[in-house]
């Protein structure tokens, strides 16, 4: 049981007693006790009371730290901007979302794309529920601008319902889908019909729990019953498969790319809508030797980025009519920095690159000549560049840490940027710089770090400093935009950035580097950062915070087992944090390629039961201040992990430090969120580590 003593005056003594049984599992021969297996039952109501106790201990907490509502008021500031969506160009029309203020929830607008033209609302989400926790997931828009095709999730959820909408009467027609989760719903060349992937019903129960498996590809026809849809596609020999499916804007062909699990590399099909007969589905791709994004064609001769003999990525031709690798042309070879996003519009290529964890746009014609590069205000992340392959315009969006950016339109065949919205700011971005810095990790990997900071900062080791990382699934970290990152920066603090091995900034062997039984290098790579920050006298370790989202979650978690000296404060979000049960709920089956496989393979079990978080909890160690964030409805990361590695926490603690668990009523993964509900958590973050990082922020 954590001790009496506290760090926030008038706060609750102690969290509620949380009851621990023997239950044990043997695992290749090894016991392997789990002492809160019992909180895995989601709908039980012992598990029920336990989960309202604990939020309410740490509700009554969290609130009463001095400076929280200081501090959700500068949130609510930074919070109230125009955010501005980047615009489609469909059938003469553009499509965005826009959130005013602080909206729960983005609505979409379209207007005409001619000046002058009027804004009109298309749906706005915040009447969807009382409290903004109906999000939108995802719309589609049919080639003729005629119809929107629109998902929703509950509560944070993954399940997905889609349905239909007039554009031009914003009335919504009969169709409705549900059980979609991770896919999206693509208008059929014909405007007539959707194509979707979905799993069968789970058991009534089971929604946020059960795991999902045999995903299959329908087709929905405007005006039916979901009961009538047709079956197109699925491999019952294959439970593992996923199908995102789309056409190509030439109506010639429907295309499967096919996921399994959470590995960069995946299969790619396709079937040619315009042959004799039915049309069988032809497996161009399919061995999951390499990652393959499609990115246009040239009537049958099909452009993808690959991995393939190129870790950093390259472009090729296949020619689907004699498609044997013999066959492949490289149109655009490897590059030393990272390929991290394609676009083929206007007959010309536009490709992202990563130098160093920030984004470069060049440009190159359809045989591969380099055909410049995109001159950046602000170097930072860049998104856009979507549309038709035969656009003459796209749109893009360029950010940095403080400032939200810029969206631009930009022609093609010029090569000319205009302003097509300005954010304005609440703040003054000039305030504050961004640095790039570089430290030797545990083995000697040289590992970047962004550190952001107000001008003029002395580095005497005096400053409060939250170090964010998340090191996985080949995803890459750069300088972007966010409100929280500006909330902590103006209540006076540091935040700095890892860019940690396992994610994709390196290109593959980067990734390769930091999963599976090299997982541990990204841990190293994080204390290495922090160790870095601690040298370079930027903080302390009695005032530094680690902070991680999902797989960050699970970071945060092993580091704060790992080194619990080296940190005064520690939030892992939504972390998986049981890593021998991670594949036996909701999707989690699928990370199996990125940490191992604990019931088929010895030796990796023992490697994941040498880091998870839940299992190397130790008694009566002095762990720093801890806030465990998760959400009740969170089907991606099953709460459990949450509730399990808090309750071995709070037994375990030997110093004084809390361990909170903070349980989000009516939230997930954090898709979705509503504004108000994210304000209200990074109050509750930034109050908790002000208290435990002793800043001053009350007055």
């Amino acid at each position: 049981m954590m001790p009496s003593s506290v760090f926030a005056q008038g706060a609750a003594v102690n969290p509620p007693d949380t009851r621990r049984t023997n239950h044990t599992d043997t695992i290749h021969g090894i016991d392997v006790p789990d002492p809160y297996r019992w909180l895995e039952a989601a709908d039980d109501a012992e598990v029920d009371a336990w989960v309202a106790g604990q939020a309410d201990f740490a509700q009554h907490y969290l609130e009463s730290l001095p400076g929280r509502n200081k501090i959700r008021e500068s949130l609510e500031q930074l919070w109230n901007y125009d955010k501005h969506g980047i615009p489609r160009i469909i059938a003469g029309r553009l499509f965005y979302s826009r959130q005013t203020g602080l909206q729960n929830q983005s609505i979409v607008y379209w207007r005409e794309d001619a000046p002058a033209s009027v804004e009109k609302v298309l749906l706005d989400p915040n009447t969807l529920s009382e409290d903004g926790t109906v999000a939108l997931t995802g719309y589609s828009i049919s080639d003729d601008g005629r119809l929107m095709a629109y998902g929703t999730s509950a509560s944070g959820s993954d399940w997905q319902e889609w349905r239909v909408r007039e554009i031009e009467t914003g009335r919504d027609l009969t169709d409705h889908l549900r059980w979609i989760k991770f896919s999206s719903a693509v208008w059929t060349p014909d405007n007539k019909g959707l194509v979707y992937s979905r799993y069968a019903a789970p058991k009534e129960g089971d929604e946020l729990k059960g795991e999902n498996y045999f995903q299959k590809v329908y087709l929905h026809k405007l005006g039916t019953s979901q009961d009538e849809d047709t079956l197109i596609y699925e491999r019952p020999d294959e439970k593992t498969w996923g199908f995102g499916c789309y056409f190509t804007d030439d109506e010639r062909y429907q295309l499967f790319s096919v996921w399994a699990g959470s590995a960069s590399k995946n299969a790619f099909f396709y079937r040619d809508l315009k042959a004799d007969g039915e049309a069988p589905v032809i497996e161009l791709l399919k061995d999951f030797d390499a990652k393959y994004d499609f990115i246009g064609n040239d009537g049958p001769v099909f452009y993808f980025t690959t991995s393939l003999s190129a870790p950093n990525g390259r472009v090729i031709a296949i020619p689907t009519g004699n498609p044997g690798v013999e066959n492949w042309k490289t149109i655009i070879p490897e590059a030393k920095e990272t390929l991290t996003g394609a676009s083929f519009i206007g007959g010309k290529f536009v490709l992202t690159y990563l130098v160093d964890a920030r984004d470069e746009v060049r440009f190159f014609e359809k045989d591969g000549a380099a055909a410049g590069t995109l001159q950046l205000e602000v170097s930072g992340s860049v998104g856009g560049f979507g549309g038709r392959q035969d656009a003459a315009e796209t749109f893009y969006h360029v950010s940095g840490f403080t400032t939200p950016g810029t969206l631009y339109r930009y022609n093609i065949s010029s090569g000319k940027s205009e302003v097509f919205y300005q954010t304005e700011l609440a703040y003054d971005p000039d305030k504050y710089t961004t640095t790039q810095e570089f430290f030797q990790s545990k083995d000697g990997t040289r590992v970047p770090v962004f550190i952001v900071h107000r001008k003029g900062m002395v580095r005497d080791g005096s400053h409060p400093t939250l170090l964010y990382g998340y090191g996985g699934f080949d995803i890459s970290l750069g300088p972007s935009f966010s409100p929280a990152i500006m909330g902590w920066l103006e209540a006076g603090g540091v935040y700095a950035m890892a860019i940690l091995r396992g994610g994709g900034e390196y290109g593959e062997a980067w990734h390769n580097a930091g999963k599976r039984m090299n997982k541990q290098n990204v841990f190293d790579d994080f204390i290495g950062a922090a160790e870095y920050l601690i040298r370079e006298k930027i903080t302390t370790h009695e005032r530094l915070g680690i902070s991680g989202r999902s797989n960050g979650g699970l970071l945060v978690g092993a580091c704060l087992n790992q080194r619990p000296d080296l940190f005064a404060a520690a939030v892992p979000g939504v972390g998986v944090h049981d890593m021998l049960r991670f594949h036996k709920f909701t999707i989690g089956w699928a990370w199996q390629e990125e940490y191992g496989f604990p019931d088929d393979n010895a030796e990796e079990f023992k490697y994941l039961l040498g880091y998870s978080p839940y299992h190397n909890v130790k008694e009566g160690a002095v762990y720093p201040a801890t806030l465990i964030l998760t959400g009740d409805h969170d089907d991606r990361v099953f709460p459990a992990h949450s509730f399990k590695y808090g309750a071995a926490l709070q037994h375990a603690q030997g110093g004084e430090a809390p361990i909170i668990l903070r349980i989000d009523r009516k939230a997930g993964h954090g898709a979705g969120r509503p504004t108000s509900k994210t304000i209200d958590e990074y109050a509750d973050i930034y109050a908790f580590l002000a208290n435990a990082l002793k800043m001053d922020i009350a007055k």
